[in-house]
């Protein structure tokens, strides 16, 4: 049989999107004019992902193993969804957390070729074509940073964009959305990072950050374009510094489709574990002191969302802030601080109710009490860290907390793994297994004598985040309401396997999340109708949607 070439010959081969590399049967190498162009032996998709597995295997290590998946989604979309599918427990920290951390840091070193777009200040005048630049004309998710604030490695410039990159690869993954619909950019706005500056290789614009004024004017100017070239899409903003995050959500979330994710998703996870957790120690959460050890966007995301949903059961919203202690590396957050954003001075405390304190244990700068004051003056039921210091949740400290109440509930969430507040294993140890345990990064299963061990649940955001996407893009939706995300919150809550049996972990395993984001998903977009920012549905029409907006990686 002869072959006279369409004019696609080899282009098919090189797009990442439409490519089945080997997979490519007999008929179809005719049709696309790619007879001789690949080996004469054709594979199923199963074969190419059980090639790319043992090839993942064979990596030396798990950044290699990025390096070695990245590669892969750049040659065929399809094969690197079917991969990651395949073994999603396993693949999860290496596309993103902890990974993708060591990604970030040596971006300029590991970059192979472009994705997303990058929108630097000196072509700040060409925005909105720069937007029409986009490989894709429809999209339905953007994940965007400025890089200043990844992860806990703080200040990455350009190489923050290993970020949207990852968290849109799990928009796929997990909430099934079209990958040639996403689109991640990099706000690129300088750094301050000395050592990037210094690097003859890094690939940012090589200058200081810009102050606030031109910030805030770059990014109402960055708005404005999607404003204009992409009305309806989900704008997600990601690893943004505390000073700008919380501002640019204020501004904007009345104005788009739009949530931060370190501070709403972050929020929704903690509180789905928590609800899990409130069920296992037969406490209510609004009948608990919640203690939170960092002061950042995420960590007041968290108790804002905590205290929202007190008064949802029952609380006044003076009994609700009563509950909630913040402390900071200064320590308490208290109303007599002159250095508070609005957002923190909303859990500050009078400092009367500290007055007796003495401050016996610990002292933070200024004569502030410090955590370890708080856990001896207050029953504490829920113990939360979003501060990234290593270690801060100390035996002393836990113990403390342990001596009066059943149940603890600790949650060391910073990421990454070096930056957690405890290690589990620490923590089940110093509370003689009692402990109800979540954290920010992955960790070895809890040791048990009678010889099960149980997993350690992590409160990643990848439960809330890609389950939101799929909700308002089946749903239509306009906005994300803070009752969207609490909805988010109490569908996850009602997945924790330790519902079932007070052993198991407080989040669902990673081999179901997928699943579970459907659930989780049908309550986002049913509360979305609830709150008039989505059309009109009935139940079993949203279903319906989220099922027809799912994409599926198969050829």
């Amino acid at each position: 049989m002869g072959a006279t070439g369409t004019g696609d010959e080899g282009v098919i081969l090189d797009d990442p999107m439409r490519t089945k590399g080997t997979a490519f049967t007999a008929e179809e190498r005719v049709e696309h004019g790619l007879l001789g162009l690949l080996p004469y032996a054709v594979t199923t998709l199963e074969d190419q992902v059980r090639r790319c597995w043992g090839e993942v295997d064979r990596q030396a290590t798990d950044l290699q193993r990025y390096v070695y998946l990245r590669s892969l989604q750049d040659r065929n979309e399809h094969l690197f969804y079917s991969v990651l599918a395949a073994d999603v427990p396993t693949a999860l920290p290496l596309v993103y957390t902890p990974t993708v951390a060591e990604g970030c840091k040596r971006f300029s070193e590991l970059w192979r070729r472009p994705r997303g777009l990058y929108l630097a200040w000196p072509d700040r005048g060409d925005l909105r074509a720069m937007l029409r630049n986009r490989p894709h004309a429809e999209v339905d998710v953007i994940v965007v940073t400025d890089g200043q604030r990844i992860l806990g490695i703080g200040d990455q410039g350009v190489g923050g964009m290993g970020i949207p990159v990852g968290k849109l690869s799990l928009y796929t993954l997990i909430g099934g959305i079209d990958p040639a619909r996403t689109l991640p950019i990099l706000l690129d706005v300088g750094t301050d990072n000395a050592d990037l500056l210094d690097d003859p290789f890094y690939l940012g614009w090589r200058h200081r950050r810009i102050d606030d004024e031109e910030y805030f004017a770059f990014v109402e100017d960055f708005v404005a374009a999607v404003e204009a070239e992409l009305p309806d899409v989900l704008l997600q903003w990601e690893d943004f510094a505390t000073p700008h995050a919380a501002p640019v959500l204020a501004r904007y979330r009345d104005r788009l489709l739009t949530f931060n994710d370190d501070i709403q998703g972050t929020a929704a996870v903690a509180l789905g574990a928590l609800q899990g957790a409130s069920e296992v120690a037969g406490t209510r959460l609004a009948e608990q002191q919640v203690v939170m050890l960092g002061a950042g966007s995420a960590g007041i995301g968290v108790m804002e969302m905590v205290r929202q949903e007190m008064v949802d059961e029952g609380l006044s919203e003076a009994d609700a802030r009563a509950r909630c202690w913040v402390v900071d590396v200064r320590g308490l957050l208290t109303t007599d601080r002159d250095d508070l954003s609005d957002d923190q001075r909303a859990f500050a405390h009078d400092p009367a109710d500290v007055a007796d304190w003495g401050l016996s244990r610990e002292e933070g700068q200024g004569g502030l009490p410090g955590l370890a004051d708080v856990v001896e003056h207050v029953t504490v039921g829920v113990l939360l860290g979003l501060s990234t210091a290593q270690g801060a949740f100390t035996e002393d400290i836990v113990r403390t907390m342990a001596a009066k109440v059943d149940r603890p509930v600790v949650f060391p969430l910073s990421n990454p793994t070096a930056n957690a507040e405890a290690r589990p294993a620490d923590l089940d140890d110093w509370t003689d297994g009692r402990a109800l345990i979540a954290t920010g990064s992955p960790f070895p299963p809890l040791a048990r004598q009678e010889g099960d061990d149980v997993p350690v649940a992590q409160c990643n955001n990848v439960y809330i985040f890609p389950a939101v996407g799929l909700a308002v893009t089946a749903a239509r939706a306009t906005r994300v309401t803070d009752a969207m995300m609490r909805a988010a919150a109490r569908a996850l809550g009602d997945a924790s396997p330790a519902l079932q049996d007070s052993r198991a972990p407080l989040l669902p395993a990673w081999a179901e999340v997928r699943d579970v984001a459907d659930d989780i998903a049908l309550a986002v977009a049913r509360q979305a109708v609830a709150d008039g920012v989505a059309p009109q549905a009935s139940d079993d029409e949203l279903r319906a949607a989220i099922r027809d907006t799912r994409w599926d990686p198969a050829y």
